[in-house]
This record gives C-alpha cells, sequence and structure tokens, in this order.
C-alpha cells in the first residue's frame, strides 16, 4: 500500500524558497557602499578647511634672503649682520629666541653686510652659509650661521685653521667655486649701504600691512621690537631709536658705492 508523503505547510515552503534565492545583488551593494566610503576618505585630506589651514614652510620658498619664521606674517624682521661681528654674534641667539616666541606675526630675514676690517673671513663665511643654503634650502643656512658663530673667533680672525663645515658636500663644494655667492653678497652689501644702515647688528622692522618700515640701529631689545611693531601697526611713521648697546661701525664696504 502506497504510503503517502506528509504534506509540507505553505508557509515553511515559502520560507525555504526565501532562503534559496542567491545573494549576489547585497553583496554587490555592499561593494558599492565600500567603495563610495573608500572614496570620500581618500578625497577628504586633499580639502582645505577655512578653521584649520596648512601653515606655509618657509622651506618651500626661494632664496636669498633667507627666513625663517612666518613669512606670511604681518612683519618682516631685516637682520643685517657680518657673520665676524661680535655684537651680532651675541645679538643672534636673542633675536633667533624672540622670532621663535613671536613667530605667529614674524618673519626674520637675513642680509649679508660684511665689513671692510673683517676681510676677508667675513666674506668667506658669507659664502660658506650662502652655498649651504643653495644646496639644502632656508633651514640649512640658519644651520650654518649657528655653525660659523659658534666657531669664528670673530673681529676678522675667522674660523680656526683646519676646522671645516661638518655639512660639507660636493654641491656645496661646486658653489663656493663658483661667483654666485659673491653677486648675493655685493648685491646686499650695497642695498644695505643705500639703505642707511651704518652699523651692524641693525634690523629693519617692516609692515606688509600698513607698507611702513622703522630701521633699528644696533642690538635692539624684544621690548623695543614689540614697541615698533605697535607704532608701525597704528600707522605711525618711524625714525631710528638710540640703542644702549654697541654696534659695529659699518664704514666702507666692498663693492658698495662709497668704496
Amino acid at each position: 500500500m502506497e504510503q503517502k508523503r506528509p504534506s509540507i505547510p505553505i508557509q515553511v515552503q515559502a520560507f525555504r524558497r526565501r532562503r534559496q534565492r542567491p545573494r549576489w545583488p547585497w553583496a554587490l551593494a555592499v561593494a558599492l557602499v565600500a567603495l563610495l566610503l573608500i572614496w570620500l576618505v581618500s578625497r577628504s585630506p586633499g580639502e582645505s578647511s577655512p578653521q584649520s589651514p596648512t601653515p606655509v614652510s618657509t622651506a618651500q620658498m626661494a632664496g636669498p634672503p633667507w627666513q625663517m619664521g612666518n613669512h606670511e606674517g604681518r612683519f618682516t624682521l631685516t637682520l643685517y649682520a657680518d657673520l665676524e661681528c661680535p655684537f651680532c654674534r651675541e645679538y643672534f641667539p636673542l633675536l633667533k629666541r624672540w622670532v621663535d616666541v613671536n613667530n605667529a606675526e614674524v618673519a626674520l630675514q637675513w642680509h649679508h653686510q660684511p665689513l671692510a676690517a673683517h676681510e676677508p673671513a667675513a666674506s668667506a663665511e658669507a659664502r660658506l652659509a650662502e652655498c649651504a643654503a643653495e644646496a639644502g634650502g632656508h633651514t640649512a643656512f640658519w644651520q650654518a650661521v649657528e655653525w660659523i658663530y659658534a666657531h669664528t673667533r670673530s673681529d676678522g680672525l675667522g674660523l680656526p685653521d683646519g676646522l671645516h663645515y661638518p655639512g660639507l658636500t660636493p654641491v656645496i663644494e661646486e658653489c663656493l667655486a663658483s661667483e654666485r655667492p659673491d653677486a648675493v653678497i655685493r648685491a646686499q652689501a650695497r642695498e644695505a649701504t643705500n639703505g642707511g644702515v651704518t652699523a651692524t647688528p641693525s634690523v629693519r622692522l617692516y609692515d606688509r600691512q600698513t607698507g611702513q618700515a622703522i630701521l633699528l640701529q644696533g642690538p635692539i631689545e624684544g621690548d623695543l621690537l614689540l614697541s615698533a611693531m605697535d607704532m608701525l601697526a597704528a600707522g605711525e611713521p618711524g625714525t631710528t631709536p638710540a640703542t644702549e648697546m654697541p654696534a659695529d661701525d659699518v664704514g666702507d664696504i666692498p663693492g658698495s658705492p662709497r668704496s
């Protein structure tokens, strides 16, 4: 006698049919969503945000003149200095620390002014700093300046005999054998002389917003620099204030109109 196969309820049959449906449409949808998320994430780092702008490094700028600090800040502070000047050697680390504190508003810019009394050592050291910068940019320039001031005997005596710059490379040596650094040094010395600079160190503070500038002769203290910034920001024309610290007299500079 033939036995009847038990019947399956309609709800169970429908459930089994649903479970047997292919899953690839859902997998495709998930993959598309994942790709969309990856695309959005990959775009976000390159999008600029007005609330948090990306700072621009001075290493991306061309030179000379060589700078440190924020070159897009309101003020540019130009240092006229001689690498054999003992007052410049003492003043430079103080000024550098002041710029580090105020770097949101100020960029420090170097301007060569080798003095005749300190030659040939002053120009030789200036050439080394320029060639280090030509090879390595702004950071390399300031590193060379710090190394020179740390090792020079000053007053025209120059670096000790047999002492060589530790960062010397074939690129720097090729630059030192050329006339490129001399052209920069002579041009900056002439510009300083024509601009009324009569002592080293001296600084010129320039307000990019008002277009006004003030020349401060001698090693100027940080409080006086802040006062000068306030004066320029107020739009008041300035003159050279007196300084209580000594400075080297410029005199005749090789290559300048007075020499």
